[in-house]
């Protein structure tokens, strides 16, 4: 808020707590009180465009939360009750706003986080309304050029970058290969010894004297599996 909006809203505290008023008849107090005021609510807005926050309303609810005939015992609104009472609403925006793709050359990356917590920044002080993007998922048509080129490589994965992804999915390098080599994919079928899903590796199925198991780490495929994944390509 500017000194002015400062000034309006000390005037209305005046009005619904005399020692707020008595102390704003001084000149030196009032202004010393608007400059403190101005200081500590600089990121406060006194309004926004949705109506959703008045900081006059926020005035009026400190004394209503306050009221009655016991008044005198609690003390005058002070600055931080202020930045309470707005601290839920900025929350409220920041939650709505989905951080667009800022207008930045995205390798200026310097330039590109400026304008990511400038626009941040806009929105938190209530200069700027949330921007709201939610891409939808459609049901169109593969674009041309991406499906030709799909037909080129066979898969979305290139053939150079699957192979370097191998260190990181070893179960999936597995499959690929025993496909590749002509073997049939034990995990393309259930396991019915260990009880693995489609998908899933085996798992040791240890077991104590009281028939309760002692591990569950992962194996290579049961036997049965195997047997299971080649009738399967058989049939």
């Amino acid at each position: 808020m500017q000194p002015r909006e400062i000034a309006a809203l000390l005037d209305r505290v005046g009005s619904l707590d005399g020692r707020i008023d008595r102390q704003l008849v001084d000149e030196h107090l009032a202004e010393r009180a608007i400059t403190r005021w101005t200081e500590a609510l600089a990121e406060v807005p006194a309004t926004l465009p949705d109506s959703s926050w008045d900081v006059g309303r926020a005035v009026r609810g400190y004394y209503e939360q306050r009221g009655g005939d016991n008044s005198a015992r609690y003390r005058p609104i002070e600055p931080h009750d202020i930045l309470a009472a707005w601290a839920p609403h900025r929350a409220g925006l920041m939650q709505r706003h989905t951080d667009p793709a800022p207008p930045v050359d995205p390798d200026n990356v310097a330039g590109y986080l400026a304008e990511l917590r400038r626009s941040r920044a806009a929105v938190a002080t209530g200069r700027t309304a949330p921007v709201e993007q939610h891409r939808e998922l459609t049901a169109g048509e593969v674009d041309p050029e991406l499906a030709e080129r799909l037909d080129k490589i066979g898969s979305p994965i290139p053939p150079a970058v699957r192979q370097q992804l191998v260190a990181y999915r070893p179960i999936r390098a597995q499959r690929e290969a025993a496909v590749a080599a002509g073997r049939p994919d034990p995990l393309a079928v259930a396991c019915t010894w260990c009880g693995a899903p489609i998908g899933q590796p085996c798992r040791s199925r240890r077991m104590n004297l009281a028939g309760e198991a002692r591990a569950n780490r992962r194996r290579s495929p049961h036997p049965s599996r195997l047997d299971a994944a080649a009738q399967e390509v058989a049939a």
